[in-house]
This record gives structure tokens, C-alpha cells and sequence, in this order.
């Protein structure tokens, strides 16, 4: 199933916010070690770099069984499907995990650790008033207000 364009620019977002995540993560982790807290080698950095690949998988896989869900009429079989869906993507990640931890080329604690990062990009988002359309909002900035006027006449039926 093809992601839409809502989906599509929302996984878009998450991915630049977990590669910032994992870019602070790999730069935080250097500098401990530079302090005599840890070690630094290639691994931090794959592990990073898987971490974050599963975590934005996992986020677009949270967007298609959405997009699927809604589909569904009966609401019971959706509550299921959804179910099953978050039980399987949960699995993922404890699997990264175990993976990480078994293979000595990833830093476990660096493939675990950007798993949050989708939430913390949520949270963020959500702190500056970016998920909720400027339409939506009780007080939306002057600026939005404006845009919002210049296109009034293309939102209208």
C-alpha cells in the first residue's frame, strides 16, 4: 500500500528529526568518551545509524496500518488489525534490539536509544503548535492568519 501525501510528509518529518536525534546522540556519545565515560569506535555510529533506520520504518508502518485500518468498516476487526499491527512493530524493534546486542559491530546502547526518537519529534512538534493545521487552532499566529486569508477562496466549495 502506498503511503499518502499526509503520511508521506509526516514519515518525511520524522526521518529529519531522527537523523538530528541521531546526530546529537553520536556527538553526545563522543564527547563522553572524550570525558573517560565510555568508548567511541565505528559501532556507536552504526548502531546509530540502524537505530534510526528502524525507527522510521517502524513510524511508517504505524502510517500504512492507518491508512489500512481506516478501511476497515467493523470496528472490532479494525481494533484487532490495529492490535496486531503495534504487537508485530513492537517485535521489530525488541528484535533490533537483541540484534544489536548480539552483533559486535552495533553499539547497543546507540541502536536503542534513537527507538524515542519519533516521540520525541512528536512532542516537539506538538509543543510548537506544528501538528494541528493553522485552521484548526484557537489562536493561530498572524502570520498563518494571513496565508490562511490568501487562500481562503481555494478552501471553499
Amino acid at each position: 500500500m502506498k503511503l499518502q501525501s499526509a503520511s508521506q510528509h509526516e514519515v518525511k518529518r520524522i526521518a529529519c528529526g531522527t537523523a538530528v536525534g541521531g546526530a546529537l546522540l553520536v556527538a553526545v556519545m563522543f564527547a563522553l568518551s572524550r570525558m573517560g565515560i565510555g568508548t567511541f569506535d565505528y559501532r556507536v555510529i552504526t548502531g546509530a545509524l540502524g537505530g534510526c533506520v528502524v525507527a522510521v520504518i517502524n513510524f511508517a508502518l504505524m502510517c500504512i496500518t492507518i491508512q489500512r485500518a481506516v478501511s476497515i468498516g467493523e470496528q472490532k476487526t479494525m481494533k484487532s488489525f490495529i492490535q496486531g499491527s503495534y504487537n508485530g512493530r513492537l517485535l521489530l524493534q525488541a528484535g533490533w534490539i537483541v540484534a544489536a546486542y548480539l552483533m559486535p559491530w552495533f553499539n547497543v546502547f546507540a541502536a536503542a536509544i534513537p527507538l524515542l526518537f519519533p516521540n520525541l519529534v512528536i512532542f516537539y512538534l506538538q509543543a510548537r503548535g506544528k501538528l494541528v493545521p493553522p485552521s484548526e487552532r484557537k489562536n493561530p499566529p498572524p502570520e498563518e492568519m494571513e496565508e490562511l486569508e490568501d487562500h481562503k477562496g481555494s478552501f471553499e466549495v
